[in-house]
């Protein structure tokens, strides 16, 4: 369902920029500057509000509140203006808002280049297909996804996939080309992943680096950030130095490690590293 639908509404905008500044408090204030005549609050299965929706003449307006609190100011503004209550799960509202989010990038964004190699999807299956075996219907994290080739052979195997990364171009590319799925994907920071991602059993990171010295720090947290919401991640990597360095990094977070070579593509996903709960 789209977020319109879900409120019952012909069109909304809402009021963050971008599905990353969902966490950002001073947008509700935004909202409150409208000067409003009908408004609608949106509730949780548990009856806590999720978004408001405010209308004035220049249409709907709404603010979500998935992953900041509601301020007392807004829940007032609701009731001063005397506005009906809607009920939807959390996840729905969330899908809905990740699709909302993706159709703005397609409008906004000019896609990257094409990036792939026309047979990498089927050899990531594959090594999935030996590494995890039929997890069909397991919800798995899709971490740095580029342009969605991992996502592509997650869900081609039977994998819900969730997929997200910063890199605006890259997930065009991979939502015109129908790779990434609008309600299922998010342009987020990978090390502030836990802010909007609920854990789940599975993670995978395809390519992650090149992993240098001086980026170091940064690919240590966007893994343990992995991790945290994972039981048990796959990460590739294209060398074998690279993957002792994810190896350590795991191991340093408490998992059960593994590392191999994988030799179906001498460019891609070369060096593997499995972290399990221990």
């Amino acid at each position: 369902m789209k977020v319109a639908e879900i409120l019952e509404i012909d069109g909304c905008r809402l009021v963050e920029p971008s599905f990353a500044d969902l966490t950002v408090d001073p947008y509700t204030d935004l909202l409150l500057r409208t000067v409003p005549d009908e408004a609608r609050l949106l509730v949780d299965e548990k009856e806590e509000p999720i978004a408001l929706a405010l209308h004035d003449d220049e249409g709907w307006h709404a603010a979500s509140f998935l992953f900041r609190e509601p301020t007392l100011a807004a829940i007032e503004c609701f009731e001063a203006v005397g506005g009906d209550i809607y009920q939807e799960s959390r996840e729905a509202w969330l899908s809905a808002i990740r699709e909302y989010y993706s159709a703005e990038l397609l409008e906004t964004t000019f896609p990257a280049l094409e990036d792939l190699r026309p047979d990498r999807e089927g050899k990531i299956r594959d090594l999935l297909d030996e590494v995890w075996g039929d997890r069909t219907g397991t919800p798995c994290l899709d971490c740095c996804c580029g342009s969605g080739v991992g996502t592509a052979a997650l869900r081609a195997g039977g994998v819900r996939a969730l997929a997200y990364d910063n890199d605006p171009a890259l997930l065009a590319l991979g939502l015109s080309k129908g790779r990434l799925v609008p309600s299922d994907t998010m342009c987020i920071d990978a090390q502030k992943a836990p802010r909007y991602i609920a854990p789940v059993p599975l993670g995978a990171a395809f390519m992650v680096g090149e992993i240098y010295s001086y980026n170091t720090a940064l690919w240590r947290s966007i893994v343990a950030n992995l991790l945290a919401l994972t039981d048990e991640a796959l990460i590739t990597v294209g060398t074998e130095e690279e993957a002792a360095r994810v190896q350590e990094w795991c191991a340093g977070q408490g998992r059960e490690t593994e590392i191999f070579e994988n030799r179906r593509d001498p460019l891609y996903d070369r060096w593997c590293c499995v972290a399990r709960r221990a």
